[in-house]
């Protein structure tokens, strides 16, 4: 029962900062139309929330491997909190890009040293891992759900209240930490095995893939829905739902498949099946939009728990890079794809720049073909 608490409480805290990932999305519609951004504008406020977060995740990782960082968690969330708090506090474009800049740094702090912590007190269980990686995607979910009815009511101006969630997760982090009885020495888990840094490479290619199509659909699936199904921002919020709903069930369906089936058969077939579920949910018109969402992204999300454990058995003597990597900028990345796809849909169709993402699973199942299951020592 000492291990089910602490990561029952981590995986609260893991929901509380990856809202703010899921924040940047829900609020591009209320950005297009307060502010008149157009696609190239509002992908490069995502690009803001990610590309820091994605040049400085590496660095956090190879600080937390050096030495534990328990009291950087909350500081974190509180930060990542306190820049989507800003965003819409001034007029200026560029200070809501450096308010989303803020809030990729907290997510880039965040990730390593939660998912270090993570491994040691799920003692590097599948099911374990899956239940913290959903926090995460429970944390997306949840953003729309948050964001869209306070800013259709009160404008971009109450963003200041969106900091709620990161103070409520520091406090509940903070009993984790206890709750495990982590100390700065360490986890007390002795290092074994060696680095197999060419699988890691693979894995990093589709978790790459894997998060340009997620960040690409997170950025537009609102827009898109409101073209598709009509009903403007409250259509895209009910799309941006159901994305990182089942985004979460599909986690944890990972967790359970990995445990009967092995992490790599899970890979390829999941991605597999991304593949022409993609393909529904940008050509076929209509209501069956939902579903074929529904099913994207399920196929999607199965793989996501299962790279970070790969990820940490790959570099057994860097948990916390692998953690960061595939937690946090296997997320945050994606984010460098969307202005290309903004100026594809700006010069073209949304719907076009969206059918570029077809190719992308497809690459991660044909590249998962290459790996095989890490030799524990």
């Amino acid at each position: 029962m000492r291990k089910i608490r602490p990561i029952g409480l981590m995986a609260i805290g893991h929901a509380c900062v990856d809202v703010y990932q899921g924040c940047v999305p829900a609020l591009v519609p209320f950005l297009v139309a307060e502010r008149g951004l157009g696609y190239v504008a509002v992908s490069g406020i995502t690009l803001a929330a990610t590309l820091l977060s994605s040049v400085v995740q590496p660095v956090f990782g190879v600080l937390t491997d050096r030495r534990p960082l328990t009291w950087l968690i909350p500081v974190a969330m509180t930060t990542a909190g306190l820049g989507i708090a800003l965003l819409g506090v001034g007029d200026s474009y560029w200070l809501m890009w450096l308010a989303a800049a803020l809030s990729g740094l907290g997510v880039a702090a965040y990730h390593p040293e939660a998912a270090r912590m993570a491994r040691a007190v799920s003692g590097g269980s599948h099911v374990g891992m899956s239940w913290f990686s959903v926090g995460g995607n429970v944390g997306f979910a949840l953003a729309p759900a948050m964001v869209t009815p306070i800013i259709a009511s009160g404008g971009l101006g109450w963003t200041p209240v969106l900091i709620v969630p990161a103070l409520f997760g520091a406090v509940v982090t903070r009993l984790a930490i206890r709750s495990a009885g982590f100390v700065a020495a360490g986890n007390g888990q002795p290092v074994v095995g060696s680095d197999d840094w060419p699988s890691f490479l693979r894995l990093s290619a589709i978790m790459v893939c894997r998060s340009i199509v997620f960040v690409g659909l997170g950025t537009f699936i609102a827009l898109y829905a409101g073209q598709r199904v009509g009903g403007g921002t409250t259509t895209g919020g009910i799309a941006l739902f159901v994305l990182f709903a089942s985004s979460a069930f599909g986690t944890l369906l990972g967790g359970r498949f990995a445990t009967r089936f092995g992490r790599i058969r899970t890979l390829r077939a999941s991605y597999g099946i991304a593949v022409p579920a993609l393909a529904g949910l940008v050509f076929v018109p209509g209501p069956a939009f939902f579903g074929f969402l529904l099913l994207t992204a399920i196929a999607m999300a199965i793989p996501f728990s299962l790279h970070v454990t790969l990820g940490q058995d790959f570099l057994p003597t860097r948990v916390g890079t692998a953690g960061g990597m595939t937690l946090g900028l296997a997320v945050s990345i994606g984010g460098i794809g969307t202005p290309i796809l903004g100026t594809l849909a700006e010069h073209t169709s949304l719907h076009t720049a969206l059918s570029t993402l077809i190719a992308l699973p497809l690459a991660c199942a044909l590249i998962a073909y290459a790996l095989k299951e890490p030799v524990i020592e």
